[in-house]
């Protein structure tokens, strides 16, 4: 089983946090292996066997002729005594069998030995150590577990990529989630519906939970205030009906911090901005753009290495868990700590004032 099947193995199938499933799989695998095995086994055997059941009778036709010859030879010897005399008969009864100048005789000998040598060709005997040696050859051929037959032992991935854009559009941002599966990335996206005046309002969908429908009201009345500081004449919370949706509908997701994700996904339409590439982010944020902690530092930083993320946004006050984690899962990440927001706004859509965010 080679590496890139194992690293296939754990990443599409074995996501947890133990290895208990890692290990149901790979027994799994080997398993099926050895069925193969046996049923190739099976069908040597088989092939054995036919043809021990046509060779025996084979023998018994020859040996059955070679009877015949041989009782046609006796019969044909006392005619020819009748007709010798009586003391041709005491010499031929007074020589040894090894000595019979019987010609008769000899040819039926060689007969006999030419047919015991065609009878040990097509003995089972021999049958069986061929094929002895060809069941051997083959069950000590290797069998090779690799990514593109992974499928074949055990089935369908059951995880996919989490990663949906190559580089997010405007009015999407990926955010980080907690998960029982050790945390996944979280997109959320936003778009315009209706537009016209004093027509403002926001429509959630994507099966959120009551915390997560406050935080999306507060991320929209914080992306109102950004972007009356930044672009005061710009009317578009007041005029526009927007969208907000968080995939996947079908999982049920909740929880506050997601909140910092939201009002970048607002400002990003707002602004018609998409923002950096291969940036996540998790905050919950309050009323006046403060930015608090939340869980799950470990496993939503390896749920961003997982999609090849290089930015990652975390509170301030989660530098302590992520100093923390071991230093293969934080290689490679370019993590910023952030306590306000304006803080991710500029280092979201590039401001020139990027560079005074704490690292």
């Amino acid at each position: 089983m080679t590496d890139a099947a194992l690293l296939a193995l754990i990443e599409n199938y074995c996501r947890e946090a133990g290895v208990r499933n890692l290990q149901k799989h790979i027994e799994k695998i080997y398993r099926k292996i050895a069925l193969q095995l046996v049923r190739q086994g099976e069908t040597i055997d088989a092939t054995i066997a036919s043809a021990q059941s046509i060779e025996p009778k084979n023998a018994k036709v020859d040996f059955d002729e070679s009877v015949q010859k041989e009782s046609l030879l006796g019969s044909s010897n006392p005619e020819e005594r009748d007709e010798t005399s009586e003391e041709d008969d005491k010499v031929q009864i007074d020589l040894p069998a090894e000595q019979s100048p019987c010609p008769d005789n000899q040819s039926t000998d060689n007969e006999v030995v030419k047919l015991s040598g065609s009878t040990s060709q097509f003995s089972p005997v021999a049958k069986e150590s061929e094929e002895d040696k060809e069941t051997e050859t083959k069950t000590i051929e290797k069998v090779l577990i690799d990514k593109p037959n992974l499928n074949d032992y055990v089935g369908k991935p059951v995880f996919h990529a989490d990663r949906i854009y190559d580089q997010t559009p405007t009015g999407v941002v990926m955010g980080l989630a907690w998960t029982s599966m050790g945390g996944s990335t979280l997109y959320i996206e936003t778009t315009l519906v209706e537009e016209g005046e004093g027509k403002g309002a926001l429509h959630v969908t994507g099966q959120l939970g009551d915390v997560m429908k406050e935080s999306t009201q507060i991320a929209h009345t914080v992306a109102r205030a950004i972007l009356l500081e930044k672009e005061p004449e710009n009317p578009f919370f007041a005029n526009s009906k927007l969208h907000l949706h968080v995939p996947a509908g079908a999982t049920p997701k909740d929880g506050p911090s997601a909140g910092c994700t939201m009002t970048t996904s607002l400002l990003s339409l707002a602004l018609k901005k998409p923002v950096k590439k291969d940036l996540a982010m998790t905050g919950e944020v309050t009323l006046t753009g403060k930015i608090l902690p939340i869980g799950g530092v470990k496993e939503k930083t390896i749920a961003a290495r997982r999609s090849q993320v290089k930015t990652i946004v975390f509170p301030s006050a989660n530098r302590r868990d992520f100093d923390e984690l071991a230093p293969n899962v934080k290689e490679g990440l370019d993590v910023h700590f952030v306590d306000d927001y304006t803080q991710i706004f500029d280092l979201a859509f590039g401001d020139e004032h990027s560079q005074n965010i704490e690292k």
